[in-house]
């Protein structure tokens, strides 16, 4: 891409990564609008500023615009817009990111006015996503998401395209013919990634019923972006996942064997971090590593206790928890980093989380705690029963094998014997045929 002045561009969103150009300077755009404080858009902006960072980009400069209600063609109006830009100009910035979801059409009008890209948050934590997946499963879902992004902004590209090439005897216009060729490429390419998927999807619910199989309570850590969630993994498991001190480096789960002090084993499944504002059509893309968590026997969940905010970060999680249908899945609060924390801060969560466990995953304290804590939660959470289940519900004999641990299995005239430990959740599906 070229602006007026002449200057070669490259797109900051999950096109191409250009390693023989420079880090592109970035101005952030934070809108408080409607009830939104004008402290919480500072925050939001802090950490644009750092996705911004890990995307690639410097974040030279930030402002933040309050606007009563928002202009539904340039989003923060054309005044305001026209004085970003020459903000923009002055700075030689190459793209400016909305801490905001822009629609197509304002994306299309800002970067008229701006003269650079204009990207927002979504489109940037897609080029993150893009940039970190690694395995097969975690790059099919980064490109439908990136593909259901683009569908709707084919149509600037169709009309630009009109605009640069000809044709003899076309019915129609050459850059609407081309608009249409590509939606339905893309129409396409998204029907045999979903199709991809979908095996993949079969493999990995084989691979967990045979988990389920061997008895083995699932664990999975859930938190926010760069909580500590892989450090803790490598320390408890020498799983070697990768571990930087950026957002979003780990995309792909990773299922690894730990043995807890008591002598029981289970599974810790690692999963991408959240954050704030964590767009929809992420989180659909990612559903099915996401439902990992959902069929957790329990969470652990990681908040970083150095952060300026912990308490926002736990509550972030918590709600894309409840989106995956995963808010009911018992959980141990965890507070990491307590190295870097101040002890003020620490004392606080305490008072406010009395059952949290405080460790460092970087240098190992606490962790004796946190397994000691992860033990008693898992007795806490798992029940032994005795179920009788008549031949006719087979169903149900094969709901237990998959939800617990059966000991013991007999069967008699009066159906199939289970000795069975379930997790206390699931207890309400057996009722009827539990032995008192």
């Amino acid at each position: 891409m070229t602006d007026s002045r002449g200057r070669q561009r490259r797109r900051l969103t999950a096109t191409v990564t250009d390693l023989e150009r420079p880090r592109q300077k970035a101005l952030l755009v934070g809108v408080a609008s409607g009830g939104e404080s004008l402290t919480e858009t500072e925050r939001s902006l802090s950490e644009l500023a750092l996705l911004v960072d890990t995307a690639g980009a410097d974040p030279v400069d930030s402002e933040l615009v309050r606007r009563d209600v928002i202009d539904p063609a340039l989003f923060i109006g054309s005044g305001k817009a026209r004085e970003l830009a020459d903000l923009a100009r002055a700075s030689d910035i190459d793209a400016v990111v909305f801490d905001n979801e822009l629609t197509p059409a304002q994306q299309r009008n800002l970067q008229q006015i701006f003269e650079c890209d204009v990207v927002d948050r979504e489109a940037l934590i897609l080029d993150i996503f893009a940039q970190h997946a690694t395995s097969r499963t975690g790059a099919i879902q980064v490109e439908l998401a990136l593909l259901r992004y683009n569908l709707p902004r084919l149509r600037g590209k169709g009309v630009s395209l009109s605009q640069q090439t000809g044709g003899i005897g076309a019915r129609r216009g050459p850059g609407e013919t081309k608009l249409e060729t590509d939606r339905r490429r893309i129409e396409q390419r998204i029907t045999r990634l979903e199709r991809d998927l979908k095996d993949l999807n079969r493999t990995r619910a084989t691979q967990a019923k045979e988990r389920t199989r061997a008895g083995l309570p699932v664990v999975s850590l859930v938190g926010y972006a760069n909580a500590g969630k892989s450090t803790l993994l490598n320390h408890l498991t020498g799983a070697g996942v990768l571990t930087e001190d950026r957002l979003f480096s780990t995309l792909d789960s990773t299922v690894r064997k730990y043995r807890l002090p008591s002598g029981q084993t289970i599974l810790l499944s690692d999963t991408v971090g959240f954050v704030r504002k964590l767009p929809h059509r992420l989180v659909e893309a990612f559903r099915s590593t996401l439902d990992q968590v959902k069929e957790a026997t329990l969470l652990l969940h990681l908040v970083d206790a150095s952060d300026p905010d912990p308490e926002r970060q736990l509550e972030a999680v918590r709600s894309v928890l409840a989106e995956i249908e995963a808010a009911d899945v018992p959980e141990l609060i965890i507070f990491n980093k307590i190295d870097r924390a101040e002890s003020t801060v620490l004392q606080r969560l305490a008072n406010l989380h009395p059952e949290g466990i405080a460790i460092s995953a970087l240098t190992g304290e606490g962790i004796s705690e946190l397994a000691g804590a992860l033990s008693d939660q898992l007795e806490r959470d798992y029940s032994s029963v005795t179920l009788v289940i008549p031949y006719e519900r087979g169903d149900l004999v094969a709901a237990a094998h998959q939800a617990g641990e059966v000991a013991v299995e007999k069967h008699d005239d009066f159906g199939t014997t289970l000795e069975v430990r379930l997790p206390r959740r699931s207890l309400a599906a057996f009722a009827e045929f539990q032995v008192r």
